[in-house]
């Protein structure tokens, strides 16, 4: 029962980050209309979504702990219902500080409920097709520019950005709350058994000694940066598409493209991770990004936005679950939640740092260009990062205990 049930929590996990992930990035859609019809500027907007993505990286840890203790489905059920709440609420602000509180910090923090525990749980439940398994459940928030997306826009269309959102919380919870109570732990007994399967050495590290490591420290680093790298482009693609004379629905198709692309990459990132090492297959994956990210500076017609959008896409979804097994491989089950949850809070504040910039950058320059050659900048640095690590062997916990 417990090997049929795994494919239940991927499923799970997919869903639940599609829902999630789509209603948090429904923000890049509702991006014009929101400036048109309330006057507040670019900047201001982005900053909620800046908000938000720091709020991720705070409650992540929080998150990821709490899942370790109390289990995942409390926390996923928890976040589903402060996300419909946040969401509504958000769509009845009044001013632009209203609206950075409810949707930056609420919808934030709620969504740092999914992701972590999620993740932590899944390389829980499978011993074997692991890289698959996280990427499967990646794959599932990878649906939400093909599914998400397009509905935010029709909606905006058709009520407004507010009435959009209002409608966009209901979706959440009529569909997360219900998924999450299907969400189980691992089977107690994997845990020895899949330390011992992997030849960790460090089974009897500490959370503090895990934290301390040189191993983390240089996970988190490259995880920001390869977020860091990502973040402006996602956020503002759309945004930049539509300055270039494309139409809104053709430019929100863009960010479709993308996702479906990325579906396919995470797939194939999982597998290739699987055969040839998550670690070697990430850092190619990095350095592919950088440069399918800089491509973004040539183009200006929709078929040249589909072209890189694909590889892109491809690319920054299928590097991004690498990145929780690479942690499974070595570090102790028991504190997953933990560590997975603290390379989410990484990760989060990597991916705070693109939309306010490249709103700033948009404002005062009129141009989205050096954007994108700054992220080309740091998508280089998280392959540097990620280059210098190197797993525990042997004498890990010494290495820990010593750090």
């Amino acid at each position: 029962m417990n090997r049929r049930y795994r494919w239940v929590i991927v499923a799970a996990g997919g869903l639940l980050g599609c829902v999630a992930m789509g209603a948090m990035f429904s923000l890049p859609i509702f991006l014009r209309p929101m400036e048109h019809d309330t006057g507040w500027s670019v900047t201001g907007i982005s900053t909620a979504m800046t908000i938000a993505f720091l709020s991720m990286g705070v409650a992540s840890l929080t998150w990821g702990s709490l899942s370790d203790r109390y289990g995942p489905r409390l926390v996923v059920l928890a976040g589903s219902v402060v996300l419909a709440a946040s969401l509504a609420l958000a769509s009845r602000a009044a001013s632009l500080g209203e609206f950075q509180l409810m949707f930056g910090v609420l919808v934030g923090v709620a969504t740092a409920a999914v992701f972590a525990p999620m993740m932590a749980c899944v390389t829980g439940w499978f011993d074997t097709q692991r890289g698959l398994a996280v990427s499967l459940v990646s794959a599932g928030m990878g649906m939400a520019p093909m599914t998400m997306a397009p509905l935010a826009a029709w909606l905006v269309v058709a009520h407004g950005w507010r009435g959009a959102m209002l409608v966009i919380a209901g979706i959440v919870a009529a569909l997360m709350i219900p998924t999450a109570l299907l969400v189980r732990r691992p089977p107690p007994q994997d845990d020895a058994g899949i330390d011992m399967a992997a030849g960790e050495g460090q089974a009897d590290m500490s959370v503090a000694q895990a934290l301390r490591s040189r191993q983390f420290m240089l996970l988190m680093l490259a995880n920001f940066f390869c977020c860091a790298t990502h973040s402006g482009p996602i956020f503002h693609t759309v945004s930049y598409a539509v300055t270039c004379g494309i139409p809104m629905i053709a430019a929100v198709s863009i960010y479709s493209v993308e996702g479906l692309a990325g579906m396919f990459g995470r797939v194939g990132f999982g597998l290739a991770g699987d055969r040839y090492g998550a670690q070697r297959v990430l850092v190619i994956g990095l350095l592919a990004q950088a440069f399918a990210i800089l491509a973004y500076v040539s183009v200006n017609r929709l078929a040249g936005f589909y072209t890189v959008a694909m590889a892109v896409g491809a690319i920054y979804a299928g590097t991004m679950p690498l990145y929780a097994v690479i942690i499974r491989e070595n570090f102790p089950l028991r504190m997953m939640g933990t560590i997975i949850g603290a390379s989410a809070m990484a990760g989060s504040l990597g991916m705070s740092t693109g939309p306010l910039l490249g709103g700033l950058i948009y404002d005062r320059l009129d141009s989205y260009t050096m954007m994108y050659v700054g992220s080309w900048g740091m998508g280089l640095a998280a392959m540097l990062v990620l280059m210098a690590f190197r797993p525990f062997h042997g004498r890990g916990l010494e290495v820990a205990r010593a750090g």
